[in-house]
């Protein structure tokens, strides 16, 4: 029977077929996972900041992209992952509101984004699937018996990727 495994804003979580692991609320954040498909493990993390070294109070790994993702991958490896074959899937990185060209604010979605590329780039894992961008908020699902990641936003079909 699949447990729903909720994954909270700077959180990151685990599971295995079936099990499901949903976020809500990705903004500028990105929901990132990393899904082994022999195994059926897989793992999502949903951060706010792309880099931990350019806050003080940096203590919840999961809030960032350079310590949430290789959290993220060092639970799913233990949990049976290999990660040879662990491919990634990202959503979320939207420009939410609309600020003067000299804010940061406003490119912190697109950073994010970046982020997640780049890290995974780094750690030689497959980015097989993104929806990035825009200006819309998203809830995502990773459906660990398919490795399908749903996307859900207001007025907007499903889309999975």
């Amino acid at each position: 029977m699949s447990k729903n495994i909720m994954v909270g804003m700077a959180d990151l979580n685990i599971g295995r077929a079936p099990d499901i692991l949903t976020t809500v609320g990705l903004g500028s954040c990105i929901g990132l996972t990393l899904y082994d498909p022999v195994t059926k493990v897989g793992g999502l993390v949903h951060y706010m900041l792309p880099d931990s070294k350019a806050v003080s109070n940096n203590s919840n790994i999961a809030k960032f992209a350079d310590t949430g993702v290789q959290e993220l991958l060092k639970r799913v490896t233990m949990a049976g992952a290999n990660r040879g074959r662990l491919v990634a899937k990202i959503a979320g990185g939207a420009k939410m509101f609309a600020v003067t060209q000299e804010s940061n604010i406003g490119s912190v979605g697109e950073r994010n984004s970046f982020a997640a590329k780049q890290l995974l780039h780094q750690l030689n894992i497959r980015l097989i699937a993104e929806d990035t961008g825009l200006n819309f908020g998203r809830t995502v699902e990773l459906h660990c018996d398919t490795g399908d990641f749903y996307i859900k936003a207001v007025k907007k079909p499903v889309k999975i990727i």
